[in-house]
């Protein structure tokens, strides 16, 4: 829950609405969102700020993000009821910030999807009987490897490499929304998340939804040179259907 609350840092945040994002006019990576049930659901937005940037500072630096006016104004999010865009509209209470390393950088790091015969030679995803994790049907081996920690594949990702900032991404992509049409092949989901992750970090973090869903997920992504920050934000639910 957000409060008012009348602390103060000293570092303050403009929003940067000029800052355009190619991925979300990219005509394929638009199709297989709206296919993926995350079309309407997904934004980001740039916002800059004034003062050296140190990760061991993190939690003040978010704070002060979430409580700063230009913030408060600007950064949108859906709301559970109407469904709706609103603003955040008020200054949050507490703030958890988890570090997201960004060590991997190449599509590489997929290839043991094949070497370990989740993903065939083709590309073909490999199927497997229905599994239920709360709240997905699993019906490959893809979703196995992401989800269910007792498969017998989870392991070829370490806990540090679920952790990689490459890895969420691809991951929320293959889990997509609520009417989620999943792909047969896996280029689709590789392809995407290259280019959403080119995208964002040229240039992290989780502020709680009332509804805590695996797929409801925010990225803060921290240039502390040009003094930017990048809002990666999705809340699951049913994205848009029309075409």
């Amino acid at each position: 829950m957000a409060e008012q609350s009348g602390d103060r840092n000293n570092f303050t945040f403009r929003f940067l609405p000029q800052r355009t994002f190619q991925f979300l006019s990219n005509p394929d990576v638009v199709l297989r969102l709206r296919k993926w049930s995350m079309q309407g659901r997904l934004c980001v937005q740039a916002f800059g700020f004034d003062e050296n940037f140190q990760a061991y500072c993190k939690d003040d630096f978010f704070m002060a993000f979430f409580r700063d006016p230009n913030v408060i104004s600007n950064l949108q999010l859906l709301s559970d009821c109407s469904g709706q865009w609103i603003n955040l509209g008020e200054e949050v209470k507490k703030v958890e910030a988890i570090h997201i390393p960004c060590t991997q950088i190449s599509m590489a790091f997929f290839d043991r999807l094949y070497s370990e015969e989740i993903v065939r030679e083709n590309g073909h995803i490999v199927k497997c009987l229905d599994n239920f994790c709360d709240p997905f049907v699993i019906s490959d081996e893809l979703r196995k490897v992401l989800l269910m920690e007792d498969s017998e594949k989870y392991e070829i990702f370490s806990e540090l490499d679920r952790t990689e900032f490459l890895f969420c991404i691809f991951k929320h992509l293959c889990l997509g929304g609520i009417l989620c049409q999943y792909e047969d092949i896996l280029d689709p989901y590789l392809e995407t998340t290259k280019t959403i992750y080119k995208d964002l970090d040229e240039n992290f973090m989780c502020y709680p939804s009332k509804k805590s869903h695996e797929q409801s997920f925010a990225y803060f992504i921290v240039d502390p040179l040009k003094r930017h920050i990048n809002v990666l934000y999705h809340s699951f639910g049913v994205g848009e259907l029309s075409f």
